[in-house]
């Protein structure tokens, strides 16, 4: 069957742009750097958070291959459980709560927070409540605060909140993934709205772009991080040693956060 478009090219050369805009970021990402590996030196967490699609970006920094710990990924099946799409579960409840005022305080009641930690929230959107209100919370703590949207689709977007407010209104850096607004890149002949979203590749190039300048500062303060390696680089004992030993970290960190819930 031929086709007379090329659409993986159109999808190609845009994926291309967002490149380009996160490469123009560089003094950005390198500032995000810094309070993560601040937060991760003083034996705290970055704590991380994302609704809808955005939990991808949350799961991409920590726990896979090539990652570390020191993040605290919050990622509530509520506003992420997609796979059942409706009935029980389903997305249209997802979508629904993602904008419930007071959520985000609860979802945060659960840890200590500090103001040695740090947070990064993810919203392509950035208009969505919960997001938003997870932002201001953990700005109460004193923490410095990064937000992850796809800019121009912010700007386009109308702002869900009450206030009228959007994520970049609150947070202390802005990140911008690259996307135009509606996040789909390709136009298809003869259907009137675009197909492919970029979203997800500009936000796994800034998570992993953040988590190399991380490790690059703690291995320079003389703190290496402990990172998920795979096997077949380094051997079957020495990987599952690496594993055992990095969740090991992971909880101990997780446990500061917890020891103190519910005291003034």
């Amino acid at each position: 069957m031929q086709f007379s478009q090329n659409y993986t090219q159109t999808y190609l050369q845009q994926c291309k742009k967002i490149l380009d805009t996160i490469a123009q970021q560089e003094n950005q990402i390198h500032q995000a750097a810094n309070w993560f590996a601040e937060t991760i030196l003083a034996g705290r967490m970055v704590h991380l958070f994302g609704s809808g699609h955005s939990r991808i970006m949350v799961e991409e920094m920590w726990p896979r291959y090539g990652s570390f710990p020191g993040f605290n990924p919050l990622v509530e099946l509520s506003l992420t459980y997609h796979n059942a799409v409706v009935g029980s579960n389903g997305q249209r409840q997802a979508m629904f709560l993602e904008n419930v005022m007071g959520l985000a305080k609860q979802i945060l009641r659960n840890f200590d927070l500090s103001a040695q930690d740090s947070g990064l929230v993810i919203s392509n959107s950035g208009t969505n409540i919960v997001p938003i209100e997870v932002a201001q919370e953990m700005k109460k703590a004193g923490m410095p605060v990064v937000a992850i949207v796809g800019r121009q689709h912010a700007e386009e977007s109308s702002s869900k909140h009450p206030d009228g407010i959007k994520l970049t209104d609150v947070v202390d850096l802005v990140l911008d993934n690259g996307v135009p607004a509606g996040d789909s890149m390709v136009m298809i002949d003869q259907l009137d709205t675009p197909v492919s979203p970029g979203s997800t590749v500009g936000g796994s190039i800034l998570i992993n772009s953040i988590k190399a300048e991380v490790a690059g500062r703690l291995t320079e303060a003389g703190v290496p991080p402990q990172v998920l390696t795979a096997s077949c680089l380094i051997g079957s004992e020495r990987s599952s040693k690496i594993f055992q030993s990095a969740y090991d970290e992971h909880a101990h960190r997780l446990a500061k956060l917890f020891a103190r819930v519910g005291t003034d």
